[in-house]
């Protein structure tokens, strides 16, 4: 039996209806319209405020290319697709396939979610859309195996207030994004292979050129910055003609790839051709074409890829990188921007060089000789046997870092530009101050102003360095011109003038860095070309 209410209920239900509804909707607009909204090219953004400083508008987890799955598994990115109506930005997008690092790594930390679509980045800015403000495209390290434009101590609140625009950006990693093959060649229009997560990076920058002005960024004015794998990554976006007018400065923190690198289609003195390994791997994985490969799910890819020892990066593949760097910076065929690059000074610590020193001074002498042959009593003059942990870390640091990015300085004059080199000296804090030293990517957090992501307290004056180096690094996205208030004047590294700033407890102009050693490993560089 049907129990009908009476009509002045009905009339009371319908009345509430009536108003609540338009109420419930005023309430979820106004929460919107509380939100930043950005209106880029592919649609309308809401983002989110920073929790480090309420001026500072985010947007996480922007497609800046369509996903690279199925078929399109190792091909160039295409352009993301556009949206209608307002589109969510406030969660970070799945960080691109990788293995973590182990948990006994100094690098470790918990994995995030991976996926193979990844190709999202993430902006920065305390701007409005009718300002101009320059921007900083940040390319995370960690051996193009691993990372993400996600991590805590890359967050930008601190450099948007320093009136940029901060980009950080996920690209693809290891086997996804540097694996060749003959029939990838084969397939391709430039007939290249290898490259693609470089081909990312120029995809992201190609977003930045059509979309950053919805976030108050100026297109003519983009810095692009990184540490290790991604200040490699800068060094090939510099010596790329696909680049070409889609950066105007660029930041190298400890890397370069002015060694030979491995060639797309033939043997050098750096190893079999790309295309050798990617057979090989292939044959390992039991693969019989490119179609198996790309039918195989992406974590089984990932795991036996790195089982086999599956290992490459940035592959000279005549098109991506037309050259060898080396010869290409050497006769002024880069892009004419200005440069900031630099080191630290125990870039070993963190990196397994001092893990396994010899013995003696005869076991050290004789890993020398087996090292650099009859370059080894050179060596030896520079790095000598009486303190073995010492000359061991500096002579990884210098032919891993150190001579990379004194000769990127140098060979900066080809294309007229300045150069800027820096020298970072700081421990930062902890019980192991004392032996890691300034170890490898300890200045990242000094650079973004985020030293409270530090493993240990940070003390008043590791807050005040960070706060002149981020201007230092800011001041060079605006005018290419390093410079922090009431510091020492930066002036370029020249072959008359080799000027470099020292960053460590005091900051400070010196001139010469360690000159010898670069011309210990000027010998062993052309000796292994």
């Amino acid at each position: 039996m049907i129990t009908r209410k009476p009509f002045h209920t009905i009339r009371l239900l319908v009345y509430w209806f009536a108003m609540s509804v338009p109420a419930l909707l005023t309430t979820t607009l106004s929460a919107q319209q509380l939100l930043p909204l950005a209106e880029t090219m592919q649609g309308k953004l809401l983002g989110v405020y920073s929790a480090r400083s309420p001026a500072v508008k985010v947007f996480k987890g922007i497609p800046y290319a369509a996903p690279p799955v199925g078929q399109a598994r190792w091909q160039p990115p295409q352009a993301a697709p556009g949206w209608t109506g307002e589109r969510r930005a406030d969660v970070f997008a799945p960080d691109c396939m990788q293995q973590p690092y182990p948990e006994g790594s100094f690098f470790y930390r918990p994995a995030r979610l991976n996926s193979e679509d990844c190709l999202y980045l993430n902006v920065w800015t305390a701007a409005e859309p009718e300002e101009s403000r320059p921007v900083m495209v940040w390319l995370h390290g960690g051996a193009l195996t691993r990372g993400s434009g996600a991590i805590d101590t890359y967050d930008g609140s601190s450099l948007a207030q320093k009136d940029v625009v901060l980009v950080t950006i996920n690209y693809r990693l290891g086997v996804f994004g540097y694996f060749a093959h003959p029939e990838l060649v084969a397939e391709s229009p430039a007939f290249s292979a290898g490259n693609y997560g470089i081909l990312d990076q120029i995809q992201a920058l190609k977003w930045v050129q059509e979309n950053i002005g919805a976030f108050g960024g100026d297109p003519d004015n983009v810095t692009v910055f990184g540490e290790s794998a991604g200040a490699w990554s800068v060094h090939f976006l510099t010596a790329s003609p696909l680049a070409e007018g889609l950066f105007h400065k660029a930041i190298a923190q400890s890397g370069a790839r002015l060694d030979t690198r491995v060639e797309l289609d033939r043997q050098s003195s750096a190893g079999a051709s790309a295309a050798a390994t990617g057979v090989q791997l292939a044959s390992q994985l039991g693969a019989g074409s490119l179609t198996d490969l790309r039918a195989m799910p992406a974590r089984e890819l990932l795991d036996r890829a790195a089982d086999a020892g599956f290992r490459t990066d940035g592959i000279v593949d005549g098109w991506v990188i037309p050259e060898q760097p080396y010869q290409m910076f050497s006769q002024g065929r880069q892009h004419k921007v200005p440069v900031l690059v630099g080191f630290n000074s125990e870039e070993g610590t963190t990196l397994g060089a001092a893990s396994a020193l010899p013995d003696s001074a005869a076991a050290y002498e004789a890993r020398l000789r087996s090292v650099y042959g009859d370059l080894a009593d050179m060596i030896l003059e520079v790095y000598p046997s009486d303190d073995i942990r010492k000359s061991t870390l500096d002579n990884y640091r210098d032919g891993a870092f150190g001579w990379n990015m004194v000769t990127w300085a140098n060979l900066t004059r080809n294309v007229d530009e300045p150069a800027f080199l820096y020298f970072f000296t700081h421990r930062p804090p902890g019980p192991m101050a004392q032996e890691l030293g300034a170890y490898h990517a300890a200045e990242i957090a000094y650079v973004f102003n985020n030293v409270h992501t530090l493993r240990n307290q940070p003390s008043a004056m590791d807050y005040r360095l960070a706060d002149i180096m981020s201007d230092y690094w800011v001041n060079f996205a605006h005018h290419g011109v390093p410079s922090a208030p009431g510091q020492p004047q930066w002036l370029p590294y020249t072959n008359a003038e080799r000027n470099y700033l020292l960053l460590g407890t005091q900051v400070s102009a010196e001139r010469d860095l360690l000159p010898e050693h670069w011309a210990v490993f000027d010998r062993v560089m052309d000796r292994r070309r």
